[in-house]
């Protein structure tokens, strides 16, 4: 998805929110395994949060005018990587905005480097079988269209898993409703903004 004109500045309970994560002055930027949801909830966050939203994967299929699986196919997955890490760069440099990522993003060491230094990023946690139940009906995942995608699922968990862990804040997304976790997210991201402009670091 390309990124949004900002709607109306929110207001009501999410007025308080606002105001206090855009203080942080540094985009959102959400990490985790496919099928946890991070491109809709994102579109929610940001909707709320009245910023722009980016999908890095849209992104990047609009700059190499091919679909995912197509770069992966033609180029290989470290020229992949490389455009992946030079666009959520270039996403990241300008306005404050919300950004979900690919699943392999935050497990390369040079974009999650970029991330670190210069957004707060949410890793959105799930179970093996919250992962497995939200993927099963999909058929755009290449990497899934196997007998046995829970296998291949708890492969990717024991890689990125670790990784994940160095994002800035955690949330668990296991038995909650998308509108669940966006209220969850919005209040771990309203005590990090009121942490850090009370001089004080906290980390999940």
């Amino acid at each position: 998805m390309t990124g949004n004109q900002p709607p109306p500045q929110s207001v009501g309970p999410y007025a308080r929110y606002l105001q206090a994560i855009k203080s942080l002055g540094r985009p959102i930027v959400l990490v985790g395994l496919m099928g946890v949801g991070k491109t809709q909830l994102g579109q929610h966050l940001a909707e709320k949060l009245g910023l722009p939203f980016y999908d890095s994967d849209h992104e990047i299929e609009k700059i190499g005018g091919l679909v995912i699986t197509e770069i992966f196919d033609r180029f290989g997955e470290e020229k992949f990587r490389e455009l992946e890490r030079r666009v959520i760069g270039n996403l990241l440099s300008g306005e404050m905005i919300v950004l979900a990522t690919g699943g392999g993003a935050f497990a390369q060491e040079a974009t999650r480097t970029v991330i670190q230094e210069r957004a707060v990023s949410v890793w959105l946690r799930a179970t093996l079988d919250t992962l497995v139940y939200r993927t099963q009906r999909g058929k755009h995942r290449p990497l899934l269209q196997t007998a046995d995608p829970a296998t291949v699922l708890a492969g990717l968990m024991a890689k990125r898993y670790p990784l994940y862990e160095h994002a800035t804040l955690v949330v668990d997304t296991d038995n909650f409703t998308r509108w669940q976790t966006l209220d969850v997210v919005l209040d771990r991201l309203h005590a990090y903004a009121v942490a850090q402009n009370d001089g004080v670091i906290t980390q999940s």
